[in-house]
């Protein structure tokens, strides 16, 4: 099996997004004030992951518009009754912040640049491409991928097969052409080896297990996995 381009997830994968979301509630808290029912800041962090991670599945599942997920989260969080435009203020308070502390993983830059020669880029994410087209490029990487094929132009998500085969259609690669690198053991690398791509889990957190599953704890790890062709290197122009 030849390799010739690498999809990428991007929320906890080549961006930090866990560190910033929790640097950024932090700020918006010491702004806003704790909410009535949390003990302390860290309560109240640890809250708010796990409600995200809640309303994000939600959304995932087609349960939720992205906008509505958001809202959702704010309401359960502060635990209140809000009107849709004072969910949005909250919510946009709190993304100002988040934004601030935005950054890429320290291992991305460096294996973006060593893979780039040999192999094609592009990204398949849960969100939309408002969303992630943004962010790449506050960060400073957009160029670097071919395609950013998002879930919510898609109408289907991660794990679901067809979300992997509509981004490697964008590449105008079969599946086995194409490996997957993200921070999820089963809507990443599972999914993406069950839609036929190879599939790598990048566990960052050091959760290991799943010895079914190719799996790193770094990105510096990467290169070494990727069987490739060295007649073929990457366009010189994204057409």
């Amino acid at each position: 099996m030849v390799i010739r381009a690498v999809l990428w997830d991007i929320d906890d994968t080549i961006f930090d997004y866990s560190g910033a979301d929790r640097a950024g509630m932090r700020a918006h808290l010491e702004q806003e004030g704790l909410p009535a029912g949390y003990a302390d800041a860290e309560q109240a962090l640890d809250a708010w992951r796990e409600i995200t991670g809640v309303h994000w599945a939600r959304f995932a599942a087609g349960e939720t518009d992205f906008q509505g997920q958001r809202r959702d989260r704010v309401r359960e969080f502060l635990a209140r009754a809000l009107d849709d435009t004072e969910a949005d203020d909250w919510f946009d308070r709190h993304a100002a912040h988040y934004e601030a502390a935005w950054s890429l993983f320290p291992d991305v830059l460096p294996v973006l640049d060593r893979l780039a020669d040999g192999f094609r880029h592009a990204v398949l994410s849960n969100s939309s491409i408002r969303n992630q087209d943004r962010k790449l490029r506050a960060l400073g990487v957009r160029d670097r991928f071919e395609a950013v094929v998002c879930a919510v132009e898609l109408g289907i998500s991660k794990p679901e097969a067809g979300a992997f085969h509509a981004a490697c259609d964008a590449l105008a690669l079969e599946p086995e052409e194409v490996a997957y690198v993200g921070d999820e053991p089963d809507i990443d690398a599972g999914g993406a080896v069950a839609a036929g791509l190879m599939g790598i889990w990048l566990d960052r957190n050091g959760r290991g297990g799943r010895p079914e599953l190719v799996r790193i704890d770094g990105l510096a790890q990467l290169p070494g996995l990727l069987p490739s062709d060295t007649r073929f290197g990457a366009p010189d122009t994204f057409g």
